[in-house]
């Protein structure tokens, strides 16, 4: 087999579509985040209503994305994600136009169905076209490009929102990510190592059976949904904490909050490094760890320390993410695309239950509610990571003996 090296042309060429790829569906999947406070002003609707315009698109993401890695067998990966990115981002300008709230919802949960294309995708076309001794830094520099589109998407959403309105925003991120989809479509190198197989629903179904069988990655789908159901509860009632008193700031101050992300685009790719150097477990561990410290920080009343307590929460969770999910693959002894739609269907699912429940947990006890449910989803995660490393460890002794 013909693998894409570090150091080469075709891994710049793959980098940079990736990167580019991924900034679009995530800055049109999170593009909305930092409106809900705007959305449920205009339509007179709760914080927890409001939050459904996001939630019922990662919960359409993850279901769509168990078809499309299926598609992606047949049709091949370089298609399936194209057109996955030109959809979406076509439907993230038309939304813009929506009038109410049910018809946003509409579109967006229709934009979640067309959004599953790239992720359900893109671990697998990295995990057969990438050399093994680069995917560690080949993944963390995808997980990169999605981390920057969500920061991207949610800043220019809140200053757009500020100088005009949200409808303005959404067009706003729509154009962007029609250009970073043609950037997409030129540079991705053509798949080498894939060979189209026939849409075989009844194997599709074994196939997923048979990961749901599998412990260590039944303890990574957990992790998956642990650690997303927590990062979406910070980051969608943060803004509006940070819109009222005491600290009443504007839109596009809340918006630049997200600039943190741009931690999580160095520690997915460095903790990435790291964990092909002293291991996925450890350093899975450690990620875990630095998002519970975080979110505890997070309580502090003072606003720069309030800030700090969110990178250090941002850059534990991308590099948790980076790891999980690139552990999917290895652990998968088959059908590796479909268990990295199984991860992201949990993924998505966390991001779903954990945006929509935090709600009910902010309006009752305030921030302090959202925090201590983060807590506890993360004590769990890393009780599920100490778990996995036992799991590993059996599994690769059983390896050794045979």
């Amino acid at each position: 087999m013909t693998y894409i090296k570090r150091g080469t042309p075709a891994f710049t060429k793959m980098n940079v579509s990736l990167f580019a790829g991924g900034f679009s569906t995530f800055a049109i999947l999170w593009g909305t985040q930092p409106l809900l406070a705007e959305i449920s002003e205009e339509f007179h609707i709760s914080p927890a209503t409001s939050s459904l315009s996001l939630s019922s698109t990662t919960i359409a993401l993850a279901i769509s994305m168990l078809v499309a890695g299926s598609l992606s067998e047949v049709f091949g990966r370089k298609k399936v994600m194209t057109i996955s990115l030109i959809v979406s981002s076509i439907l993230a300008v038309l939304i813009a136009f929506t009038p109410n709230f049910h018809l946003l919802l509409a579109g967006r949960i229709l934009q979640g169905v067309s959004l599953a294309g790239l992720p359900a995708v893109a671990m697998a076309y990295l995990g057969e076209e990438v050399d093994p001794k680069s995917l560690g830094m080949a993944m963390g520099l995808y997980i990169s490009g999605n981390s920057v589109g969500g920061m991207a998407g949610r800043i220019i959403s809140g200053i757009l929102t500020d100088f005009f309105n949200w409808h303005v925003a959404l067009m706003g991120v729509g154009i962007i990510s029609l250009l970073s989809s043609f950037v997409f479509w030129r540079l991705l190198p053509s798949s080498q190592n894939f060979n189209a197989q026939a849409f075989k629903p009844k194997k599709l179904t074994g196939a997923l059976v048979s990961h749901l069988k599998e412990p260590a990655l039944l303890y990574l789908f957990a992790i998956g949904f642990l650690l997303m159901g927590s990062f979406v509860a910070l980051y969608n009632y943060i803004g509006f904490q940070l819109l009222k008193p005491p600290y009443s700031l504007s839109q596009t101050v809340v918006g630049f909050i997200f600039i943190v992300y741009m931690v999580g685009t160095f520690s997915s790719t460095w903790m990435g490094m790291m964990a092909d150097k002293y291991g996925k477990r450890i350093v899975l561990q450690l990620s875990l760890a630095l998002m519970l410290a975080g979110v505890c920080i997070t309580l502090n009343t003072h606003l720069s320390i309030k800030i700090i307590g969110i990178a250090i929460f941002t850059f534990g969770f991308f590099a948790g993410h980076s790891i999980a999910s690139g552990w999917v693959g290895k652990t998968a002894t088959h059908d590796k695309a479909q268990a990295s739609s199984l991860y992201l269907f949990f993924y998505y699912t966390g991001s779903s239950i954990g945006g929509t429940v935090s709600g009910l947990f902010y309006h009752d006890f305030g921030w302090s509610g959202v925090v201590s449910m983060i807590i506890v989803l993360s004590v769990v995660s890393i009780l599920g990571s100490l778990q996995l490393g036992k799991v590993i460890k059996k599994r690769e002794r059983a390896a050794y003996q045979h």
